[in-house]
């Protein structure tokens, strides 16, 4: 988006990258690309080529190098990574809380903190001043929820709206509103179904909890004795198609797999909170080869980071431990997911899962440049880097042992950030 000053759009400067860029592309989990040059105006790609072709390319676009990045020898770029579902009122007791599974958890920590955020505006504001998330949803809850955290089915459609616009008012390209019930054991039918009815007239994405644990299953098939299980409640209800984001996943059948495939539905992996609360693990293969979107998610404070590098981290133990889980004699005939997999939730799928894949993602011509410029020889940094490392090595290492020192700068929408 162009800058405004004093009523005067200001254009932003072109920019010109050169080095190795590491990205996933189509069924290629992580293409690294040595070499090359890219061009972006006015925030978006505008070429990617082979470094040999800048001159010519510099001359086709009517581009020069007075905004130019030559990355040093160890460098690379990746894209931004996306978290396809957090909880920013949660923020405030992560890193704590965690001893018990989910629906307990909810009672004893999550719904006393949301409650505070509700009520009192100066602890609000302290809590978003240092937790933003550019998709952001009401929360609806009109069942089993606690006394003083609780509303009619009118008042929650009533908040929502009001939510709505405010939001929508605020015409920020980069702030998404999202419906969102919270999940089914907390939200009746009939407030489900007004949900979907919202969303679909004002073509808003929604966002909800699916199959995170087995009692959480259980209460559900009790509760919608008429469903034939938990993704039909939302099916019903009118809460499935190619905009919704369903966090977990982690008990779903292949049935359900399948009309979430045929919905365009997609799923945010969240490996952190699925261990921190005991509730399992998603089988990524399966939902891969279901057809479902996937992406991944830190689901903070149900995980205890924020930051997506532990969520890439969590991922990978994730799949190994699922394999060694389900080939106990470590026979196995598939190989488990790797590094590069979870690479490709954190960037490309995440970014499909959230439906602005057209935009974000990845490094193809024409998306907005959102990137992180890694530096793994920075100064007091955890990991080090040696003569004998080749390039996918040193990704690697950024992947498991860098932090936010070894992220030199920050990119959104080819504005630099940080």
């Amino acid at each position: 988006m162009n800058g405004v000053m004093n009523g005067v759009v200001k254009k932003k400067k072109d920019l010109v990258v050169q080095g190795c860029f590491v990205h996933s592309v189509g069924n290629v989990s992580m293409l690294v690309q040595e070499e090359m040059v890219m061009g972006i105006q006015d925030g978006r790609i505008v070429f990617f080529d082979n470094k040999d072709k800048l001159n010519a390319l510099l001359k086709s676009f009517e581009m020069n190098k007075e905004n130019f990045i030559s990355l040093e020898r160890n460098q690379f770029i990746v894209p931004g990574f996306i978290d396809s579902h957090a909880h920013a009122p949660q923020y405030t007791f992560m890193g704590s809380g965690g001893d018990l599974p989910l629906l307990p958890w909810l009672q004893k920590y999550t719904f006393p903190a949301e409650t505070r955020i509700d009520t009192d505006k100066t602890f609000s504001r302290d809590v978003y001043e240092k937790c933003v998330r550019a998709f952001i949803g009401k929360v609806n809850m009109d069942i089993n929820s606690p006394e003083n955290y609780i509303e009619t089915r009118e008042e929650s459609v009533k908040a929502t709206h009001r939510f709505l616009e405010d939001i929508l008012s605020r015409k920020n390209p980069l702030l998404t509103p999202c419906i969102t019930p919270r999940f089914a054991v907390s939200c009746s039918n009939e407030l489900m179904v007004d949900l979907a009815k919202i969303a679909k007239e004002k073509s808003l994405p929604i966002q909800t909890h699916i199959s995170e644990n087995r009692d959480e299953v259980k209460m559900i098939a009790s509760m919608f004795p008429e469903a034939k299980n938990y993704t039909d409640v939302y099916d019903r209800a009118g809460l499935l198609n190619d905009t919704t984001i369903l966090a977990h996943g982690v008990y779903l059948t292949d049935e359900e797999l399948q009309v979430i495939a045929q919905r365009g539905s997609g799923i945010s992996h969240c490996p952190n909170s699925n261990f921190s609360l005991k509730s399992g693990i998603l089988d990524v293969r399966k939902v891969w080869e279901a057809g479902v979107k996937i992406g991944l998610g830190t689901d903070f404070a149900g995980g205890h980071s924020p930051t997506m590098l532990d969520a890439i981290r969590r991922g990978v133990t994730a799949a190994n431990v699922l394999y060694f889980s389900q080939q106990p004699d470590h026979q196995a005939t598939v190989d488990p997911i790797t590094y590069k997999d979870i690479f490709k939730l954190a960037t490309l799928g995440s970014a499909q899962v959230l439906g602005i894949s057209d935009v974000v993602g990845n490094f193809e011509v024409g998306k907005q440049f959102d990137a992180l410029l890694i530096d793994p020889d920075v100064k007091h940094s955890s990991l080090d880097v040696f003569s004998t490392d080749t390039r996918e090595d040193i990704i690697q290492k950024f992947l498991f042992l860098g932090d936010d020192r070894n992220i030199l700068k920050v990119f959104v929408n080819g504005s630099q950030v940080v």
